[in-house]
């Protein structure tokens, strides 16, 4: 995954090989609960994701001496790989008694752990399953308001629920960083309100054009390395 904004050469969203890739490597792990009688609906499980994703960030525990601060700073020094992953019944009440935070929307439950390194997944957390959050959405999402955060999505990608939940906190994140202060401090105190949307065909070349942050996939998944598949579009950075 990749960033546009960020021409240095040496940029964690870089498609290209540089030392990053050298530093070892990192997840942020993600788990969402589906349980057979009740999954949640596509949309709300993206939408949860992304918030999910800033939550973490700005917990106290992920800054300065926090508990998690330097497993932050260490998944941030490499790529910035997320991975979700699905649970239910048992499965989700061990993945509750890890360290992390559950975030939950009008019906999903996604729960963020503090970065592993990508070979040193808690047992509990390995063992769930990466495939098999194909969701839908039972009524169709309303219109996207467009005084608040959108997380547009690549029309032209078929991406899983679980794939595309891991891009739409890529864009969340790069909207984060690229916030003004005040901004942040204003979609941190109002518990980061966004949709997740995906853009009319026709709409998607000018918003991969327009300087917002676009998220580009490494292809470690699915799509094939380099496609745009998230463009985040913030009010306060048009």
């Amino acid at each position: 995954m990749s960033n546009d904004q960020t021409p240095a050469a040496d940029s964690p969203f870089r498609p290209d090989p540089g030392a990053r890739d050298a530093a070892p490597q990192f997840v942020l792990p993600l788990v969402v609960r589906i349980e057979r009688a009740a999954p949640p609906a596509r949309t709300d499980a993206l939408e949860t994701a992304a918030r999910a994703v800033l939550v973490m960030l700005t917990d106290e525990r992920s800054a300065g001496e926090g508990e998690w601060a330097r497993a932050m700073r260490d998944w941030q020094d490499a790529r910035i790989r997320k991975v979700v992953r699905r649970a239910r019944g048992a499965e989700w009440r061990r993945a509750e008694a890890l360290p992390g935070i559950t975030v939950t929307g009008e019906s999903a439950e996604v729960r963020v752990f503090p970065p592993v390194p990508l070979d040193g997944w808690p047992k509990d957390l390995a063992r769930l399953q990466v495939s098999g959050t194909d969701l839908d959405d039972p009524d169709p999402a309303p219109p996207a308001d467009p005084a608040a955060p959108v997380l547009w999505l690549n029309p032209a990608l078929d991406m899983s629920a679980g794939k595309a939940m891991a891009q739409a906190g890529h864009a969340a994140q790069l909207a984060w960083w690229q916030l003004p202060d005040e901004a942040r401090t204003a979609w941190h105190t109002t518990g980061f309100p966004l949709t997740v949307r995906t853009a009319d065909p026709a709409r998607w070349p000018a918003l991969t054009t327009s300087g917002l942050p676009t998220v580009r996939d490494a292809g470690f998944t699915e799509i094939a390395p380099g496609s745009c598949t998230v463009v985040a579009d913030h009010p306060a950075l048009r």
